[in-house]
């Protein structure tokens, strides 16, 4: 049987692989990587009952223009996103967070994320990609993952495993996309480093997203962090999250591709549970940090786990 595939008619902005990422195995200098939007990456699987680490498109601001040369399939897209399908049949506008079906000839175009950065498409039972460390994530600046680590590029071919043998549709309804302002912060290692004046600024001021941004940091302008010992220390184990604050004093707020070691004071680190919202906000965006304690970000993540089963459970057949 010819494999079934998808020619890259456009590749978009920053399209990768990603699944959940890799994991233990940041003391070899690999980071866990994986989608930056976990709700959106695991919301695009269980609509098209995939695994829920399946692999998929993770595309930033514009996505690819994809034609499926060979065979069937079944596609999920989920995040804040304008999309197309044409057809034999004429132009559909696409809607999140349902499923399509796709025939030969037809072409998928993800135009753009609106107000937000990323988004996700899934079909089902995955794309064929080889694993690197127990993971299909693609880390660009590493060149690790699947497409030998690299972005998806013009006239690619897209493996599918199998053809869709399902017939029924599914969708979940009433999706909201609220916006978020205040992200909650735990206290770092280093969070006595910094003077309590700059502190209190840090916790009741804006901060500015600059475009300096991607899926290894993000950079932020505001009031910049009076540290009072010392701008460096030993090197040291990082997460995804921590709030590194050079000797410049602006912060830098490491994100799913972040090194594995760092040598800068970290003054905190953003929520679990706030991860997901962050990463989808766009640069020039003005945002704001509060403290936090180990207690209400453990509660804040119940309810984050919660919201995302409440989802699944409002999956419907159409």
């Amino acid at each position: 049987m010819e494999q079934s595939y998808f020619e890259v008619l456009r590749p978009g902005i920053n399209s990768t692989f990603q699944d959940r990422g890799r994991f233990g195995v940041q003391y070899m200098g690999l980071a866990p990587g994986g989608a930056m939007d976990y709700q959106s990456f695991l919301l695009s699987n269980v609509l098209l009952n995939n695994e829920k680490n399946t692999g998929t498109i993770e595309f930033a601001y514009q996505g690819p223009l994809l034609k499926l040369i060979k065979g069937k399939t079944k596609i999920a897209i989920t995040g804040n996103v304008f999309f197309k399908i044409y057809s034999q049949k004429g132009e559909v506008i696409g809607e999140t967070y349902r499923t399509y079906d796709l025939n030969e000839g037809d072409q998928l175009d993800i135009l753009a994320t609106k107000s937000s950065v990323y988004g996700y498409l899934s079909i089902e039972g995955g794309f064929k990609l080889n694993k690197f460390c127990g993971s299909v994530s693609s880390q660009p600046r590493a060149f690790i993952g699947p497409n030998d680590g690299k972005k998806i590029e013009l006239k690619d071919k897209i493996l599918i495993i199998k053809n869709s043998e399902t017939k029924e549709n599914k969708i979940i309804r009433n999706i909201k996309f609220e916006e978020k302002k205040i992200f909650s912060v735990l206290p770092g290692p280093q969070f006595h480093y910094f003077s309590a004046a700059s502190k209190k600024e840090f916790f009741s001021t804006p901060y500015l997203i600059t475009k300096q941004t991607d899926r290894m940091g993000m950079r932020v302008l505001g009031k910049s962090l009076e540290n009072l010992v010392n701008s460096n220390i030993p090197s040291e184990g990082i997460i995804k999250g921590a709030i590194q604050v050079p000797g410049d004093g602006n912060p830098i707020i490491l994100l799913s591709d972040h090194p594995t070691t760092g040598g800068y004071p970290k003054v905190g680190s953003i929520i679990s549970s706030d991860y997901d919202d962050l990463i989808q906000q766009n640069s020039n965006k003005e945002i704001f940090f509060q403290l936090v304690t180990l207690e209400a970000a453990e509660q804040q993540f119940a309810l984050y786990v919660e919201k995302i089963k409440r989802k699944i459970a409002n999956i419907e057949k159409i």
